[in-house]
This record gives C-alpha cells, sequence and structure tokens, in this order.
C-alpha cells in the first residue's frame, strides 16, 4: 500500500521575489554540481577553475556557493530593484535553487511546510502545483537537457 502524504491534493506556490530563500541570517549550503558549475562559468565568461576558488566552497566531495560571511546571504543574491531582490545568475542556478519550495524537509510535514511559508510570502499563494508535479520537482536532481 502506497503511503498518502499530506499534500496528494496540491499546493500553492508564487515567488515574490522577495529573496528571503537565499538569504541568512543562518549559514547553510547551496550545493551545485560539476555540471552546473560548468554552466556558471559559461554564462560568467570564466573558467570552472576560477569559479571553484572565486564562488564556491569545498565541502567534502560537494561544492556550495558561498555566502556572504556577515549576512549569510547566497553571494548572487542582487540588492532591491522595484522592491525585489534577484539572482546575478538565475538562467543557470543551481537545481536546489530551481526546486525550492518542494524540498523533501518542507515537504515532510504540514508544520514543516507552514515554518518554511513563514519565511517565505509565496509558499501557499499563486500558482497551483498538483501533487505529480510537486513530486518532480520534489524527485529532480537535474535541470539541464542535453545541452
Amino acid at each position: 500500500m502506497t503511503e498518502q502524504k499530506w499534500y496528494r491534493c496540491g499546493l500553492h506556490f508564487e515567488c515574490t521575489g522577495c529573496g528571503n530563500c537565499c538569504a541568512g541570517p543562518e549559514e547553510g549550503y547551496i550545493w551545485i554540481v560539476k555540471t552546473e558549475i560548468a554552466f556558471l562559468a559559461k554564462h560568467l565568461g570564466t573558467t570552472v577553475e576560477q569559479v571553484q576558488k572565486q564562488y564556491l566552497k569545498r565541502i567534502g566531495r560537494k561544492y556550495s556557493i558561498k555566502e556572504n560571511p556577515v549576512t549569510r546571504d547566497c553571494i548572487f543574491l542582487t540588492a532591491p530593484q522595484d522592491g525585489c531582490r534577484g539572482c546575478a545568475i538565475y538562467p543557470v542556478r543551481p537545481n536546489q535553487c530551481r526546486t525550492w519550495p518542494f524540498w523533501s524537509f518542507n515537504l515532510h510535514t504540514p508544520d514543516q511546510w507552514n515554518w518554511a511559508a513563514a519565511q517565505c510570502p509565496g509558499i501557499n499563494r499563486g500558482r497551483f502545483y498538483s501533487y505529480d508535479q510537486i513530486e518532480q520537482l520534489k524527485e529532480q536532481n537535474q535541470w539541464w537537457g542535453d545541452k
């Protein structure tokens, strides 16, 4: 018998551009994989090695995008314009960023979803995501095709 997930009727989410998902005050990890690093290097017009040195930190065998040491914001989070913060690498942002807020942690219980909603004004509003769409995003490992 398949487990019934609490969000089986779907959820709503619409990015408001607040940037809270990219901002501190807590320190976190913004995981980025080898293929995404190559996309990032191309986007920035530099080498993979330079991207690793300047923008990433190594955590064991993985890489995470650096954060501002004071604010704990992602270093690619841009200053507010017209009330919205942005992403300097939006077209090549990592899979982790693309799948927010449909992360396993946030979807574990309604309480965890609502905790995330307290941080993110786009949760529980806007576009409707069906159960199947949520599961697809939650399980997504890569966003790129045969680029």
